[in-house]
């Protein structure tokens, strides 16, 4: 098949697995390209090599599940750079987005040093629309 050069895009990704709560971020190179027949097509790659699209069939790379949420690319960084931030109290917010936030950081954060125990729903509730 011939292929003429088409353009690249650049774009990236949230991604939380409903099954396990594994949260990850992936930037993209997108390809836009016509064969010689006149037909388009798409390219992706990550990291240099051609991956299948992350929006069709999206696995975990943790458990390897399929249900997946795709999101814009930040949200999952976000919410781990809170998790990381140190444990200084911080004034009451009276509601949104924000007193969601906290509240997931805060349900992560309570078990105490060195007990991992977490909900799914706990780090999702930042992400819930309403």
């Amino acid at each position: 098949m011939s292929e003429i050069a088409g353009t690249t895009v650049h774009e990236a990704y949230a991604f939380a697995c409903m099954r396990c709560g594994h949260g990850w971020e992936q930037a993209y190179e997108i390809e836009h390209h016509v064969d010689g027949s006149g037909n388009a097509f798409v390219v992706y790659k990550a990291d240099g090599e051609r991956v299948p699209s992350p929006l069709s069939t999206p696995a975990c790379a943790n458990c390897g599940g399929h249900v997946v949420r795709i999101m814009r690319a930040g949200r999952v960084s976000s919410v781990q750079q809170l998790l990381l931030a140190p444990q200084a109290p911080r004034p009451r917010k009276t509601g949104g987005a924000e007193a969601d936030e906290e509240m997931a950081v805060a349900a992560v954060r309570a078990p105490g040093p060195g007990v991992h125990h977490w909900h799914l729903s706990d780090l999702l509730r930042p992400f819930h629309r309403r």
